[in-house]
């Protein structure tokens, strides 16, 4: 049984920061890929950016390059986002996932939501003008 936490959610003003972690228990990352997806109200959930086993790969939506980044520590099995100078646009429900056997790929691979066997309980974030 794999189990992911999110934390780190909550209200910041425009151009403030904040910093999500994901936990995982259950089974060791360092053979998983893992990526942070959001979904805003009303909306799909969307890829927001993923990261490879290894770390050395990293892939990110257009909304969010130079603003966000993704890192992982597989000795602590989390995973972080950093996000910087948010904007109202990014308020959302943050979700990490992970999926079994996959250690890396294309964008299109880690951009599926169906990539994904495991997935966490998600966090808001708010960001207010």
């Amino acid at each position: 049984q794999v189990e992911l936490v999110e934390s780190g959610g909550g209200l910041v003003q425009a151009g403030g920061s904040l910093r999500l972690a994901c936990a995982v228990s259950g089974r060791t990352l360092t053979s998983s890929a893992m990526a942070w997806f959001r979904q805003a109200p009303g909306k799909e959930r969307a890829f927001v950016t993923g990261i490879s086993w290894s770390g050395g790969i990293t892939y990110y939506a257009d909304s969010v390059k130079g603003r966000f980044t993704i890192s992982r520590d597989n000795a602590k099995n989390t995973v972080y986002l950093q996000m910087n100078s948010l904007k109202p646009e990014d308020t959302a429900v943050y979700y990490c996932a992970a999926a079994r056997g996959f250690y890396s790929g294309t964008y299109s691979d880690f951009s599926r939501v169906h990539t994904y066997d495991f997935w966490g309980q998600g966090t808001q974030v708010t960001v207010s003008s």
